[in-house]
């Protein structure tokens, strides 16, 4: 054998062992940071992955993304955006399908205002006393109309506990919460009421998910659009997502 095949060789064989060990050490790494990132913060994680800038991991916690060093010493929270691609906002782009993984468990306990011509479905983080929830509300026979099926998950902005959460509570676990949210929104005492509805898990959800206020709008693909839009402009943010 040549001695540069012998050295090629010997080179390969290398390899393996070496992948497979950096490999093991960042997965400890990984769990290393994990923990210290629930002990210090008191948050729960659900995805960590590699983020679009090196060096940093991606942090999905049950209060939105945070971004950290793979040393584990440094961490930030906010928005990264691609300059070279139109200001396209990379964390949101990173969120969007575990968000809609996320979305499934909670679809038996969403209030669902169906279209007859179902187009498009969009979940609404809502609270009974915001204003622009109230308008969006007084206008679900436009969305409607349109062919969007709307779905309620509940974000009570008073957090939990509060009035206001006792108030959704009493909603969703109403004979007809379709008609109790409606009398809510319009300003109507709804009987209190108990259920095995859990709206701390809706709330803690819209927390997970980066929602700082409502309604927030959950598209089919998973984006998050931030406040009210009417009927109309609602059905052109859709069909621009198609």
């Amino acid at each position: 054998m040549k001695l540069a095949q012998f050295f090629s060789l010997i080179a390969g064989l290398a390899l393996v062992p070496m992948a497979m060990s950096a490999t093991a050490t960042d997965n400890t790494n990984e769990t290393k940071i994990k923990q210290k990132l629930q002990d210090t913060l008191g948050v729960s994680i659900s995805l960590m992955q590699d983020s679009p800038v090196e060096g940093l991991y991606q942090v999905l916690t049950d209060r939105g993304v945070i971004y950290v060093t793979k040393d584990g010493g440094k961490i930030f929270h906010g928005n990264l955006y691609d300059l070279d691609n139109d200001m396209k906002n990379l964390t949101e782009a990173a969120l969007s399908g575990p968000r809609v993984t996320m979305l499934k468990p909670f679809e038996k306990d969403m209030l669902v205002y169906k279209a007859k011509n179902e187009k498009h479905i969009v979940t609404i983080f809502t609270d009974v006393d915001c204003g622009y929830c109230r308008k969006l509300h007084a206008q679900m026979q436009g969305y409607n109309d349109l062919g969007i099926t709307i779905r309620y998950l509940a974000f009570p902005r008073a957090g939990i506990p509060s009035a206001n959460a006792d108030e959704m509570q009493a909603v969703w676990c109403a004979k007809d919460p379709l008609k109790a949210m409606t009398d809510a929104k319009s300003g109507e005492n709804v009987k209190a009421a108990s259920c095995n509805i859990d709206i701390e898990k809706q709330y803690r959800l819209g927390m997970a998910f980066g929602v700082s206020g409502t309604p927030a709008l959950i598209l089919k693909d998973g984006t998050l659009v931030p406040g009210y839009q009417q009927p109309s402009d609602l059905l052109r943010t859709l069909e621009a997502h198609l």
